[in-house]
């Protein structure tokens, strides 16, 4: 039987000690070819401006950048202290001058309408307090023929998926969030759920892994 649901945060990772496990956590799948970069090129996410929702320290959205030409990502989270290190980041790749990174919250995006081709975010689903709405709100800043790529992990993983990640994970002391954010995932029949109950209804595909759920649409009008 699965688990409930329970809500991890509504105000993302902050504090110096939290944010900078974080960020040697992302950097750790980064440097091992864990972070899904390669899968939103794959989506046809690969030209134009993109808005990463949740970006966190930035790693996924820079190393976009760096697998595309003439692309500019916009970074929209709800944590000062993610915007100020995916700043900081992005100096350190080079890349300031095609980035920009904005406090914010999801469902009330601070930005106007067809704004983006594309958008994107990993990890962060289970974190937005209200998932239809910006869901709605990421559709209505796309482009006619805008693309959106949503992944993150599943609540009902199995035990040995669950101990894999557990033991996987870098540095230790960041294994506590994981488990929360295991324990706020949905389930593939959950996200469906929100999906129909939304602008994506009969436009998004849902997908899933032993790990994980993907969401792919495309805004064709």
């Amino acid at each position: 039987m699965v688990r409930a649901r329970v809500v991890e945060t509504d105000s993302g990772i902050q504090g110096d000690f939290n944010v900078e496990a974080y960020d040697r956590m992302q950097r750790y799948l980064r440097d091992r070819g864990w972070i899904e970069t390669k899968q939103i090129v794959e989506s046809g996410i690969d030209a134009g401006r993109a808005l990463e929702v949740g970006p966190g320290p930035g790693y996924l959205g820079l190393e976009w950048l760096k697998l595309t030409r003439r692309t500019r990502l916009v970074g929209l989270d709800i944590s000062p202290d993610m915007i100020t290190l995916a700043g900081r980041n992005a100096a350190d790749y080079g890349l300031t001058d095609r980035t920009d990174y904005v406090l914010g919250r999801g469902e009330q995006l601070p930005f106007a309408d067809a704004e983006f081709d594309a958008a994107f975010t990993n990890g962060s689903l289970h974190e937005w307090s209200d998932p239809q709405a910006t869901l709605e709100e990421i559709w209505r800043v796309l482009k006619p023929g805008g693309r959106l790529f949503v992944s993150d992990l599943r609540r009902d993983m199995l035990p040995p998926m669950r101990w894999f990640l557990w033991m996987a994970t870098r540095p230790r002391e960041i294994r506590p969030g994981l488990a929360t954010s295991i324990d706020a995932a949905y389930t593939p029949r959950e996200l469906k759920q929100i999906i129909d109950g939304c602008a994506l209804c009969g436009r998004a595909t849902v997908s899933s892994n032993p790990l994980g759920l993907t969401v792919k649409a495309r805004k064709t009008f």
